[in-house]
């Protein structure tokens, strides 16, 4: 009967939906076509970007990153999401920040649907609200105001507080919707509404026919109405699920509708293998059919019907039925206001409920692996470690046709994808392997002395003595893109350091990578510890790796100033080591050498203008403008083309200029430089720390006291005299090799080599030693005393 309602009145409704369309358009500056009504989510106030949405529903999505492609989704919420603390009452925050997410993707072009809780608590808010004014006017005439106070209100029967509150729950909804010129509608569903065949259909004809007209459904059982939920009446086969709570309503309309996602949001961040808040409680990533023989579940919710117990068993069965699921957490203020439109986008949110499974382990799993692995190499013996740094180097070598045929792979797959710049970086040689395996013994030479070695030694007191020595940090993650060269060094580095480490390469160089991961694993196996270092394949974003703050304790990035600027701003709670920009200078000074100052402009810019440590701004004393030196350094770059940008100074001096700089904070990577004019050595620096990255900077004079001016001066990283730009690398600072330049000020700055992996823990060594002991009254003193610290290995 209410479907045939709906059926007939819609007809009705679409007439009066239409003047108002074009109304609410016409306000808006557009001019609306009748056909255009399923299109209204183009006007809506909210910006948003229109996604290619084909797909045919069939099998569920088996990685996150394909939920972008999710065309019809329900978002299901739950009690604990809708109501309050009190359970009286609507988190009305909370719900417009869903409406307003749900609103984003509806104007994306998606199918939206909404299973939502909340009636009772709403009608539990009006109804006593009514009886508390009801009991004060009665009480207030018979029985005076001093008994007020000792007025009780009754237990509210649930399905009363149902009817009280369906009509201001849909009323809000409206009323939300309405601000993002989206239209909803209310569906009430009992379990018959799909046993019975006619009834069913009339209710999927009426669904089909709301989001046809870009109309947002709101479906909720009709609680006034529904009897008692059924103990043990969960799942009856493929084709049949009870619908006795709003988890197993969602899933039983994701499939009906042949819906792509269902998201569950709770008050739980998703799916954890023991109760939330005990102390092995471990948040799973992805749920497979039949891992939930190894979940403990624990009590169900504050509010509603449906523990976690009951939310797996819908997911699963909407999994089967070809939907995907996600359940999260959408309580939390953090990410409450971002959470659906987080999970469409594939990002790592909540629980992931997946048919297929992975043929390797997960990056989770990789992580523990990295961890134990760290920890037994930090065992080995000096000479074990170098031992098998020196293995690798030799594998550089011997396996060096191999490596080379699979970098030739990825040059031809990368050819016409990448710009130059990054196919150079692409690029391994014969000569680039040499280098890379002398680099890697002097990383083996420099290693005997790192783990273990001892800083300080103190006596605090008789027989009580402290001793600070250096240990590894733990887990690195370093994230490279287009420089495979870079995964043996690093790999050196982490093994000479007895860190554990993940490695994250760009697509770029899938085949360099994985061969030279093999190598790594190979040289670690002769001394057992293999699973040190973890290569990852999966399809983990780089936004999620930075989140595993548990796994994870220093990320080291290596690539475009974009990537190590969006890794600073995913981080949650990891250091982030590294720099964002290369912008290096170089100012030549009025007592400049004119032969000395091409040569390092040269070196600085041609010779491999691609690198973080490339020259890309020249700043020109003022004297020099129109002198031989000055007109050599221009013939000089345009022999080598060179593009030159202006700058505002420069400009100014010169009657046809270069194109004027866009900005003089730039880093170009490429033979492109800015020239800059400055009147003094003070100037140059004031520059330099106004427009610079805090990376190299040069100063070409012969005179010294200038020179020693500007290397105390200037606060950079790396400041040099009379060379190079260049030379700001770890391999030519003799530290064998860098996993990156840092310009942070605490740990580790300029580049960083073994030393900068290491951190220090204390050792303190007594016999009975108490601090009461050492009170006003006690019978020991504090002595303080240095001791002499073993000596360095320098061999």
């Amino acid at each position: 009967m209410l479907s045939q309602v709906y059926r007939s009145g819609f007809q009705a409704f679409r007439q009066r939906l239409l003047p108002w369309v074009q109304s609410t358009a016409l306000s808006r500056s557009h001019r609306v076509q009748p056909s255009a009504i399923r299109h209204v989510r183009s006007w809506s106030n909210i910006p948003f970007i229109t996604v290619p949405l084909s797909r045919t529903h069939g099998k569920s999505f088996a990685h996150r990153s394909e939920l972008k492609h999710a065309k019809r989704i329900v978002v299901k919420l739950g009690s604990a999401v809708v109501t309050r603390g009190d359970e009286c009452g609507l988190a009305l925050g909370r719900l417009a920040s869903i409406v307003e997410q749900v609103s984003v993707l509806q104007n994306q072009g998606r199918e939206m649907m909404l299973v939502t809780s909340g009636a009772v608590a709403f009608g539990k808010q009006r109804l006593r609200h009514e009886i508390l004014l009801s009991q004060s006017v009665r009480q207030a005439l018979h029985s005076g105001q001093n008994q007020l106070k000792e007025m009780a209100i009754p237990v509210l029967e649930a399905r009363a507080c149902a009817a009280a509150g369906q009509s201001g729950l849909m009323a809000l909804y409206e009323a939300m919707f309405t601000q993002y010129s989206i239209c909803a509608a209310q569906i009430l569903v009992t379990n018959l509404d799909f046993h019975d065949e006619q009834k069913r259909r009339n209710l999927n004809g009426t669904l089909h026919e709301l989001l046809r007209m870009n109309i947002v459904p709101i479906v909720n059982t009709n609680d006034a109405v529904v009897p008692p939920a059924e103990p043990n009446s969960d799942l009856q086969g493929v084709n049949v699920i009870s619908v006795k709570d709003n988890d197993s309503l969602a899933a039983r309309l994701a499939v009906e509708m042949k819906t792509d996602l269902l998201i569950v949001l709770s008050d739980v961040e998703g799916l954890f293998d023991s109760p939330p808040g005990s102390d092995d409680a471990k948040l799973i990533d992805i749920f497979y059919p039949g891992d939930q023989q190894s979940v403990t579940f624990g009590t169900k919710s504050r509010v509603g019907m449906g523990g976690m117990e009951a939310k797996v068993k819908a997911a699963l069965w909407a999994l089967q039925g070809g939907t995907s699921v996600v359940i999260a957490n959408g309580t939390h203020p953090k990410v409450s206001g971002h959470v659906i439109t987080d999970i469409v986008e594939g990002k790592k949110v909540g629980t992931f409920f997946s048919e297929v499974k992975p043929a390797g382990p997960t990056v989770e799993q990789q992580g523990e692996m990295a961890r134990a692995g760290g920890r037994m190499l930090a065992t080995l013996e000096p000479e074990q470690r170098a031992e098998i740094i020196h293995h690798l180097a030799d594998l550089l070598t011997d396996q060096r046709d191999e490596i080379l045929l699979a970098n030739k792979k990825d040059l031809e797959e990368a050819e016409g994808r990448l710009a130059a710049p990054l196919l150079k970086r692409l690029s391994l040689s014969t000569s680039k392997l040499n280098s890379l395996a002398i680099g890697l013994r002097q990383i083996a030479a420099s290693s005997q002395d790192s783990v273990g070695r001892v800083l300080r030694r103190t006596r605090i007191a008789k027989n009580l003595e402290l001793e600070q020595v250096t240990v590894p940090i733990g887990v690195l993650l370093v994230i490279f893109e287009s420089r495979p060269d870079c995964l043996p060094q690093v790999a050196a580095l982490a093994i000479a350091s007895g860190n554990g480490l993940l490695l994250k390469g760009g697509k770029e160089a899938t085949h360099s990578n994985r061969i030279l991961h093999l190598l790594a694993q190979e040289a670690l196996s002769i001394h057992g510890v293999k699973e040190a270092i973890q290569l990852v394949n999966t399809r983990e974003e780089v936004e999620d790796l930075c989140r595993l703050d548990k796994m994870i304790d220093l990320i080291i990035p290596r690539g475009s100033s974009q990537l190590v600027r969006d890794i600073q701003k995913a981080a949650k709670g990891i250091p982030v080591m590294g720099h964002s920009e290369g912008i290096c200078h170089m100012y030549v000074d009025s007592e400049a050498s004119v032969d000395k100052a091409t040569r390092l402009v040269r070196d600085s810019k041609c010779e491999y203008p691609a690198a973080c440590n490339a020259l890309e701004t020249l700043l020109i004393h003022r004297d020099l403008l129109r002198t031989p030196l000055f007109d050599q350094i221009i013939d000089m770059l345009r022999v080598e083309q060179v593009k030159i940008h202006a700058g505002p100074k420069f400009a100014s001096y010169l009657t046809f200029s270069p194109s004027e700089v866009k900005s003089l904070r730039t880093e170009y990577g490429d033979l492109e430089l800015c020239i800059e004019v400055v009147d003094s050595v003070q100037e140059a620096i004031d520059h330099i720390h106004k427009y610079g990255s805090s990376h190299t900077d040069v100063i070409v004079t012969e005179n010294e006291k200038t020179a020693e001016f500007f290397l105390q001066h200037v606060d950079s990283a790396c400041v040099f005299w009379n060379a190079s730009t260049r030379f700001s690398d770890g391999y030519r600072f003799g530290l064998g090799a860098e996993v990156g330049i840092s310009t942070s000020r605490i740990h580790a700055r300029g580049p960083v080599g073994l030393e900068g992996l290491l951190t220090t823990k204390w050792l303190l060594r007594g016999q009975d030693h108490v601090v009461s002991d050492f009170s006003e009254h006690g019978s020991l003193k504090y002595l303080h005393e240095n001791l002499p610290v073993p000596q360095r290995n320098t061999n």
